[in-house]
């Protein structure tokens, strides 16, 4: 008999009779319930009303509402009869009653009564005694059948518990070490059953694979399967996540890293193509974001990938390998397919993260002892504290000067740790264009006063309202025209524009200093970059503070120079449309 058929048989008795066990109980028990609710609703009532009968009776010479309490009970009883004779003393009872009441004092009918009342209490409580039987009766009948079916259950479910586990584990016992056998490459193992049921079907599949795999192990094939079996134990112990996919995107291997980042399984992974797992895996579609427009662009090529790995947020470098040949006989190349590489920068990412707290910190620290030496400063330089001579002036200013820079690195530090940490905090409302650009020029005219330096403005009659933090904005504005300043000539002019053209609010800072060389106009956006010569003093801050403060708005910031003739800048925010 087959393995199934011997667990639908045993497993479908054993339910049989547990269904039928579980019918006898509620059949049983439905049939107490109905025995002793008909002692409740009929004997027990009766007995309840010839108690209050009596009772009435005792005190009907005494207490007017005693003959109306009797009718009530014994209304009740008339419509509650269920024994035989109990109709006929019931009706004595009211024939009785009906004499009683035109003499409550007539000693010898109240005790008629009191005696047809003790005969419909005896008539009950006889009944009530006769029906207890009769439950009796019920509920032995029902301990029986439940026992012999419970016995019958334990019985069935005994011999599946001895019999059942063995037949189906010990042909597994002896199946999984011949599997351990062919594991060892012991590939002469069989396995012989005799019994013509699934595990008899199970032998023979087994014999044919082993005998097969003892034909391959000796052919050359064997071989190249531990060749590739080499490879692919390098690449599951690489520590970075590796993705291989062919040259249709189908991915064909994935190491455990890669893996266990992308939360799946190889089997839901290999040989499935990548674009329709991108569509369900938000993690594999921006992991292959990039190439999937491999041959479109690679300028949205993010810097890191932030993943949930090692139980916290890690960061991963992607890198990107087309795989190609050149097929024997042939010249030209031919790809075949492509790795992508995720190294993990989690731990430099970290020690980003503590040097951008360093710089937070110290910057922060430094600044209140700069204020108050420049707060200290102001009063020395005022004639009411003593007066300075030449050279004591020369220093003071001297002092003031290197204060006034200690204080702006110190500020650019603060910013740029707050950019870097996404902490800084945008207050993005309407407003007016103008107010903004003549912040920065008020901020900037002693300076160019200083280098006789004259700004010009020019913008239209009317103007939309800007969408921007207005505090950042003229941050960024006035570190531009202070730039101009410093680069231009003495003597010389800046031009400041503001134009409105397709919804947006142009800001335009020009100068016509020395301007910037071809090669560092991608480079001057840049953290920390200085151009190289340059004789003015920075932290080489200010031009990648004022990029995160627009691109943070939504705008843009973008540069036009021509080396030894000027530069200018643009900066493009929203306009409140009409």
């Amino acid at each position: 008999m087959k393995i199934k058929s011997k667990l639908t048989l045993g497993v479908g008795l054993l339910f049989f009779l547990i269904v039928l066990l579980s019918f006898m109980g509620a059949w049983y028990i439905n049939a107490l319930k109905k025995d002793t609710e008909n002692i409740l609703a009929a004997n027990y009532n009766t007995l309840e009303y010839s108690r209050s009968m009596l009772l009435a009776l005792d005190e009907i010479d005494q207490d007017t509402t005693a003959i109306k309490r009797f009718e009530e009970s014994l209304f009740r009883q008339k419509i509650n009869i269920s024994e035989i004779g109990e109709k006929e003393t019931t009706q004595k009872v009211a024939d009785h009653f009906q004499r009683l009441k035109t003499n409550v004092n007539d000693r010898m009918t109240q005790k008629t009564i009191r005696a047809d009342i003790s005969e419909i209490m005896r008539l009950n409580m006889q009944a009530i005694q006769r029906k207890s039987q009769i439950a009796e009766k019920t509920a032995e009948a029902a301990t029986f059948w439940i026992a012999i079916a419970g016995t019958l259950c334990f019985l069935i479910a005994f011999i599946l518990l001895v019999n059942l586990p063995g037949n189906i584990a010990n042909p597994i016992e002896e199946l999984t070490e011949s599997i351990r056998q062919i594991a060892d490459q012991n590939y002469t193992q069989r396995v012989h059953f005799q019994d013509h049921n699934e595990y008899g079907e199970l032998a023979s599949a087994f014999n044919k694979m082993a005998k097969k795999l003892e034909e391959y192990n000796n052919s050359n094939l064997s071989q190249l399967l531990f060749e590739k079996k080499r490879i692919e134990t390098l690449i599951n112990n690489m520590t970075d996540p590796v993705i291989g996919l062919d040259e249709n995107k189908n991915i064909l291997f994935a190491n455990h890293e890669a893996l266990k980042i992308i939360g799946t399984t190889q089997a839901n992974l290999i040989g499935k193509n990548a674009l329709e797992l991108s569509v369900t895996n938000d993690l594999m579609r921006s992991l292959l974001s990039d190439l999937m427009q491999h041959d479109k662009s690679k300028d949205n090529q993010k810097p890191f990938e932030k993943i949930y790995a090692n139980g916290k947020e890690s960061y991963f470098e992607k890198e990107l390998l087309d795989i190609a040949i050149t097929p024997t006989g042939e010249s030209n190349t031919l790809l075949i397919g492509h790795v992508v590489i995720l190294k993990n920068i989690t731990s430099f990412k970290e020690l980003d993260t503590a040097k951008t707290n360093f710089i937070s910190t110290v910057s922060h620290e430094l600044k209140t002892p700069i204020a108050s030496i420049g707060m200290s400063l102001q009063l020395m330089a005022n004639q009411k504290t003593g007066t300075l001579n030449k050279e004591q002036e020369q220093l003071l200013e001297s002092i003031q000067d290197d204060t006034s820079r200690l204080l702006k690195i110190t500020g650019e530090l603060l910013n740029i740790t707050q950019l870097e940490s996404g902490k800084i905090q945008l207050s993005i409302k309407p407003e007016n264009p103008l107010d903004v650009l003549k912040y920065a020029v008020n901020a900037n005219k002693t300076q160019a006063d200083q280098k006789h330096i004259k700004i010009g403005i020019t913008h239209p009659s009317t103007l939309p309202d800007v969408i921007t933090d207005a505090e950042k904005t003229a941050w960024v504005i006035t570190n531009l025209l202070s730039n101009a300043i410093r680069y231009s000539h003495e003597h010389s002019s800046v031009y400041l524009s503001i134009e409105y053209k397709e919804g947006k609010i142009y800001y335009i800072v020009k100068d016509n200093g020395q301007g910037i060389a071809p090669q560092y106009k991608e480079k001057i956006f840049d953290r920390y970059f200085r151009i190289p010569g340059s004789q003015t003093e920075g932290t080489g801050l200010g031009l990648a503070i004022s990029k995160e403060f627009i691109e943070a708005q939504g705008g843009e910031i973008s540069i036009e120079s021509e080396f030894g003739v000027g530069s200018t800048f643009l900066i493009a925010l929203n306009a409140v449309q009409s």
